[in-house]
């Protein structure tokens, strides 16, 4: 197991790179320690499956280095690495039995006959492939043949982490949840740096103990699945974490006023002083559906809004409002009442994000 640093890293697919937008990885710097189950999750051309190929020797860097327990790898071909990688599709031999694919790696390691025995087991056991051991490879399910791909990386010994890219993407809806809880099984017995690449994100939150989101080539985040939906750090991770994602509406600063459309929200003074301090006039505030809330009377915190529309959910409701010239959502419980006509809400002022340049702007801590 390895712990994993990207020191200054950055890719580009072009000879002569000029602006930021010319790199499929921006500068980057980021530690996975060992021993972690890790999600990189960000949608389709964020660079998530750049990364992982340079991480495992597939790619080699435009710049910066790649570390594992603090020693550059960037010469080493991805058989050197130590690293066990799982992609989109099972990569086995289908000739082979299962038994064959699961200690193919460890009979071009010379392990004595005896050992592989040992270690197909303990493996087939895991991943509940135990019938199938004698069965030839063509005769398996897609997820079967997915869960023979993952094991080929587990029988290793020397396995410094294992990547997986999108490793559910083939397999039928219902049995995703059986390999995920499956593959969170086998990080908690074998203690194997993991990181598991995904855009989706209950994939990701389920499966990892850290999030790294990735969107434009840059981390904007890392850290644990709450700590992405209570306090996004950058507007797009309250855009694509949570379903609906954040209320997010651009204001300017009037005094200690949040303004849009008229409409003016009050911001305390730190915030006020904080957000004047860095002279932009991209600011916004944020919201998340879950943290709006909805009442029927008004009072001096509320804002009225038009209901514009009722998504009833089963477990609970999700509301669009008219909020000044927003739309905006409200996520409230299956059994309130939905204000006929008009709502009124309030925005708790702990849970009213506010993003300068696009970057939360934190309060102070003591």
């Amino acid at each position: 197991m390895a712990e994993i640093h990207l020191q200054s890293l950055a890719h580009s697919y072009l000879e002569e790179p000029k602006k930021p937008e010319d790199y499929a990885i921006r500068e980057m710097n980021h530690v996975w320690t060992q021993g972690g189950a890790y999600a990189l999750l960000g949608p389709s051309g964020c660079g998530k499956s750049t990364l992982l190929n340079i991480i495992s020797g597939l790619l080699q860097p435009s710049e910066g280095k790649v570390k594992f327990d603090g020693k550059e790898v960037n010469t080493l071909q991805p058989d050197q690495r130590n690293i066990a990688q799982v992609f989109q599709f099972p990569v086995i031999y289908d000739s082979m039995t299962v038994y064959e694919n699961l200690a193919f790696p460890l009979r071009n390691l010379k392990y004595s006959k005896d050992k592989i025995d040992k270690k197909v087991n303990e493996v087939a056991e895991v991943l509940e492939l135990g019938e199938l051991l004698h069965r030839r490879a063509n005769r398996l399910t897609a997820d079967e043949k997915q869960k023979v791909s993952m094991g080929r990386g587990l029988v290793r010994d020397d396995v410094s982490a294992i990547l997986f890219d999108e490793p559910l993407t083939v397999i039928d809806p219902h049995l995703k949840w059986k390999l995920r809880r499956k593959l969170k099984q086998i990080h908690e017995k074998f203690n194997i740096t993991m990181v598991y690449v995904t855009h989706d994100q209950l994939e990701a939150s389920t499966f990892a103990d850290k999030i790294a989101l990735m969107y434009q080539g840059q981390i904007v985040q890392f850290g644990e699945p709450r700590e992405l939906f209570e306090n996004p750090e950058h507007t797009f991770v309250g855009y694509f974490i949570g379903s609906p994602g954040m209320n997010i509406i651009e204001v300017s600063l009037e005094g200690d006023m949040a303004v849009f459309d008229g409409v003016k929200v009050p911001l305390n003074a730190n915030m006020v002083h904080k957000v004047s301090s860095q002279k932009s006039n991209n600011i916004k505030i944020g919201i998340r559906p879950e943290f709006v809330d909805v009442k029927n009377s008004s009072d001096a915190n509320t804002f009225p809004c038009d209901v514009l529309d009722v998504e009833n959910l089963g477990t609970y409701k999700i509301i669009t409002l008219q909020f000044g010239q927003q739309k905006i959502k409200a996520r409230i419980e299956e059994d309130q009442e939905v204000p006929s006509g008009v709502a009124h809400i309030s925005l708790p002022d702990e849970w009213l994000k506010v993003y300068v340049d696009e970057y939360l702007v934190k309060e102070e801590t003591a």
